[in-house]
């Protein structure tokens, strides 16, 4: 087929279904009327010039190699390119199916990262040394409320941001409009979210006196551990890289942001709003290498703390260059192989002819797509592995392909109008970040195929423009994948879904138990009308008793709907491979903060005047 033709069935489907969300439970839903027109609503491509922030003072490095002050001397910069643009020869939008311009779906130059060298970042390491001060430098010696007021600034200058970060998060990334939007808005709620929850606590978390402590009184508020080592992920450089950040923050801990080098622009847009919000050396800024960056700041021994989102054998590296690696407070989100289990009753009630009454196939499809195919499957919580009984499996895969087929595949700033009321959607498919990402998929998909499984879906898997640099790839969904191929072992954290059949539930719940993962799981099921199945309500004895064995496996179990960190304010865990830690509005807080007391016997002398003129024993 060629590529023309591929645009033609990708991009004009009349399907315009929403992805809709920031990192994790996504819905789609369908506009109101299938009559659309194709508007351009076309960013301007940004162009990020390469800056470094070391205490407390920012610097653009110029391309003449010029030495920089606070002894950072020469830097390098590396060119940033764009996953996704449409050269300037052609027109703004890919939608007309015009083959020259589905030639130029190339990548485009946005900006340049500074490129630190070791020494460099130690440099950075000295900065926050020096603001730490052994726990007596200005931003752990302020009162909470201080470090509040700082954080509630910084939100304010960072919002005149937000359209700048939004065009850098869909260029560099490939995230969607939406998407993108959705992830700038759901930080800033997050932080304040986090603020109303430490203002609103009426226990002792952030500093009150208990007097119910026998012969003692106890004052309790939460301290900050020290230097932290922070590094967040690509596909939500803001959202999951602030979810640590900001509690961290807020409770007194001096910071090393290292930016990832891919979805790192992001971060040089931040740099004002930190520099009028928060004490020199309070948040330093690394770029470059991780490689070249990191194990010197762990070999140091200063950090205190690692906040890592990223994959697990890059943490366990950074763990063991640690000196001391028992005194290290380690948090960490990592892989997942999330699998969606569909329970064989969900296709007897299909046979009954009653599936509309008890099987909504509708939703359930929603879900399944967009578990794996929201931002690309680029979530760590994105369904993974898809388990299907043997005997239903090919009406499902069929089923699938479906709806799959049609997804609106394009560029993340290209919108479609309902004419019918001017709402605009954006595409649910769109360029991964890098070539490094296409080749992977392919090398899993080549694996599969060459051990029996098919593609199901038609182009699954091909690239559309410019065959040496886009990175626009049409889904693709195999089957049967099998315990021998890389795809039913491997986190794939892309656009494939492999689907896997089961003769016996034992299978799923042996997978579940000796994998290397154990984030999160989605069970399909129904038990709504037993009159509707002979063996209902075995089924339901069935999905209990997975539940009960799935709660010492994952940090969530969801029935009849996509795996998802939100909300907020429930805790986001992990077990094995996938996570240490648990993150949430609260959970944060407790990850980055030491519980610090003040005592005193009854009966013995506690001078008035020490509390009032004390920061710690400031209540929030």
């Amino acid at each position: 087929m060629t590529t023309s033709s591929l645009l033609l069935l990708c991009l004009l489907s009349s399907s315009s279904q929403l992805f809709a969300g920031a990192s994790d439970s996504v819905i789609i839903s369908s506009p109101s009327s299938p009559r659309e027109s194709s508007t351009p609503s076309h960013s301007a491509a940004p162009f990020v010039a390469g800056r470094v922030f070391t205490q407390g003072v920012i610097q653009d490095v110029p391309r003449d190699k010029s030495i920089l002050a606070a002894g950072l001397g020469e830097m390098a910069l590396a060119d940033v390119f764009g996953c996704c643009g449409i050269s300037d020869a052609c027109s703004s939008s890919i939608t007309s199916a015009d083959n020259a311009n589905a030639e130029n779906v190339k990548r485009i130059l946005i900006g340049q990262m500074p490129q630190f060298t070791s020494q460099q970042s130690l440099v950075a390491l000295q900065s926050a040394i020096a603001a730490w001060d052994g726990g007596s430098g200005a931003w752990p010696q302020m009162t909470l409320h201080q470090r509040i007021q700082a954080i509630q600034t910084f939100i304010h200058h960072l919002q005149s941001k937000r359209s700048d970060i939004v065009t850098a998060l869909m260029y560099e990334i490939g995230k969607n409009r939406v998407d993108a939007e959705s992830e700038f808005d759901r930080t800033i709620q997050f932080t304040k979210q986090v603020i109303d929850y430490i203002e609103s606590n009426t226990n002792s978390e952030f500093g009150s006196w208990d007097g119910s402590n026998g012969s003692s009184r106890l004052f309790m508020k939460r301290a900050p551990i020290g230097i932290i080592l922070c590094l967040g992920p690509y596909n939500y450089p803001l959202n999951e890289t602030y979810a640590t950040l900001i509690p961290a923050l807020l409770l007194g801990n001096v910071m090393l942001l290292k930016i990832p080098a891919t979805g790192g622009l992001t971060h040089l847009l931040t740099m004002e709003a930190f520099s009028k919000s928060l004490p020199p050396g309070t948040i330093n800024f690394i770029s470059g290498s991780g490689r070249v960056t990191m194990p010197p700041l762990m070999e140091s021994g200063k950090v205190d703390a690692l906040a890592f989102i990223g994959a697990s054998s890059a943490a366990d590296k950074l763990i063991k260059s640690h000196p001391e690696p028992h005194r290290l407070k380690v948090f960490l989100q990592l892989e997942a192989k999330n699998m969606g289990v569909y329970m064989s009753n969900l296709f007897d009630d299909n046979k009954s002819g009653t599936s509309k009454e008890v099987v909504n196939w509708d939703t359930i499809m929603k879900e399944t797509v967009a578990g794996t195919l929201s931002y690309n499957g680029q979530r760590c919580t994105a369904l993974k592995l898809l388990f299907v009984p043997q005997k239903n499996a090919e009406g499902f895969v069929t089923l699938l392909a479906e709806n799959v087929e049609k997804l609106h595949v394009g560029m993340p700033w290209e919108a479609k109008e309902n004419a019918q009321d001017g709402t605009l959607s954006y595409p649910q498919i769109t360029p991964l970040p890098n070539r490094s990402r296409i080749e992977y998929m392919q090398s899993l998909i080549q694996d599969a195929v060459s051990k029996g499984a098919k593609v199901m879906n038609r182009n699954g898997g091909m690239i559309i423009g410019n065959q040496d640099e886009s990175t626009l790839m049409v889904p693709a969904i195999l089957y049967p994948v099998l315990p021998n191929m890389r795809l039913y072992i491997e986190e794939q954290f892309g656009p494939v879904i492999p689907i896997s059949p089961y003769d016996s539930i034992d299978e799923v719940i042996k997978y579940a138990k000796d994998g290397k993962y154990g984030q999160q799981v989605s069970i399909f099921t129904t038990t709504s009308n037993l009159l509707h199945s002979n063996h209902a309500e075995e089924e339901a004895k069935t999905v209990a008793a997975m539940i009960d064995r799935f709660a010492t496996v994952f940090g969530k179990i969801n029935i009849n709907s996509q795996c998802g960190r939100s909300p907020d304010t429930a805790p986001f865990s992990g077990r094995r491979s996938s996570a240490m830690g648990v993150m949430s509005v609260s959970h944060a807080l407790h990850e980055f903060s030491i519980p610090t007391l003040v005592s005193y016997k009854e009966g013995g002398i506690m001078v008035e005047g020490i509390e009032v003129h004390s920061n710690f024993l400031t209540r929030a």
